[in-house]
């Protein structure tokens, strides 16, 4: 997705958010409903000027969200995914509210990173399940490091919950037909999406890094909402509770 201003070839980062927005809805066309609960347990409890952590922040979508409803907030977005990491940097080059940092969460030291020693709120939207139960519980107690007291934390994840097989089944049956549809109406999977930031000449060597780093997917545990909320406490969060919730995926809050 490139752009010619005069003679100056360039790249379209609208439209690489864009492009990513629709692949993510594809699988979760609840996706702005879940954000939208994320920030307004935002402002209930640290306010409308909050310093945010994206943690594993992607494309920087929360960060999008975060500052189009808080203007005022700052945003430091963490993740090791170089590809996805090109397209928050250049869709947010010049705004001194955001920032970057290039660590992997499983490295005990990324925190040191930082530029802030402690966040008014953590967030992440669906990456942390790459992660296995034992050291996404580690991550948990790191996170807890970095929340001020009265701070929060929010995972929106999928959260399978296994007591209940029958309605699991019939609700991914469902999920599964109408994606099919959505798929011949034209909407682009994961692998597609990374074909075409593949094929852009800017995208290209981030997205070869990207797979040398990852493989084609990575992919740790989907423990349920209840197992997150009592790992979050057992790390050092007061309370720790679902918010938000669909047949499949969850949005745990934790107060510190």
């Amino acid at each position: 997705m490139t752009t010619t201003t005069g003679t100056t070839p360039g790249t379209d980062w609208a439209a690489w958010q864009t492009s990513w927005d629709r692949q993510q809805e594809w699988y979760m066309p609840d996706r702005e409903e879940r954000f939208r609960v994320m920030l307004d347990m935002v402002e209930a409890l640290v306010g409308p000027e909050p310093r945010i952590l994206d943690l594993a922040c992607g494309t920087g979508t929360i960060t999008a969200r975060l500052l189009a409803r808080f203007p005022k907030a700052v945003s430091t977005g963490v993740d090791l995914d170089p590809a996805l990491l090109a397209i928050a940097e250049g869709t947010f080059d010049g705004d001194d509210r955001v920032s970057f940092v290039t660590a992997d969460l499983k490295d005990p030291d990324w925190v040191s990173l930082l530029p802030y020693d402690s966040y008014d709120a953590v967030l992440t939207a669906t990456a942390l399940h790459w992660l296995h139960s034992e050291p996404l519980a580690a991550l948990y107690g790191r996170i807890a490091g970095l929340v001020r007291d009265g701070g929060v934390f929010m995972n929106a994840d999928h959260m399978i919950d296994e007591t209940t097989p029958r309605i699991n089944a019939a609700e991914r049956a469902q999920r599964h037909a109408r994606m099919d549809q959505a798929k011949k109406d034209g909407a682009l999977d994961w692998a597609e999406w990374w074909e075409l930031a593949a094929a852009d000449p800017v995208l290209a060597g981030p997205t070869a890094r990207r797979f040398e780093i990852y493989g084609e997917h990575a992919d740790g545990d989907t423990p349920s909402a209840d197992w997150h909320a009592r790992a979050l406490r057992e790390k050092g969060f007061a309370e720790a509770r679902t918010v938000w919730r669909s047949p499949s995926d969850a949005l745990v809050l934790a107060v510190k």
